[in-house]
């Protein structure tokens, strides 16, 4: 009778969703929408960025890019991507995470990098 009360899932973003990203034990898992797979160990994590671009809404237009310890980006995650919320909780959970940042990144619309944590060290 009230269905219209029920609380209804958010749509999910295509391509973005297509991305898969998991949080495994010490890995970071990137499977992405081609379905290479490209995997970090926490321990070799050393920087984190947002990129944004001016193509939403119909592209993707916010980037998550994390590098290793070469300092290379090890790989890309579009927000949106299936499995995206544990990422990010575990990305939040490391010293010195800039939320800040983070916050002028999801704001953005232009084209932008915003450094979101970095290995002390």
């Amino acid at each position: 009778m009230f269905g219209w009360l029920r609380k209804k899932t958010p749509p999910q973003l295509i391509p973005e969703s297509n991305w898969i990203v998991a949080v495994e034990g010490d890995l970071l898992r990137v499977t992405d929408d081609t379905g290479e797979v490209t995997q970090l160990a926490k321990h070799e994590l050393a920087g984190v960025i947002i990129e944004t671009n001016d193509s939403g809404p119909w592209g993707a237009d916010v980037w998550w890019r994390l590098f290793g310890a070469d300092d290379r980006v090890a790989f890309a995650v579009p927000q949106g991507a299936t499995g995206e919320d544990a990422m990010i909780d575990y990305l939040f959970s490391l010293p010195g995470f800039n939320h800040s940042e983070m916050a002028k990144a999801m704001g953005c619309t232009d084209n932008a990098v915003f450094p979101v944590w970095r290995r002390e060290g």
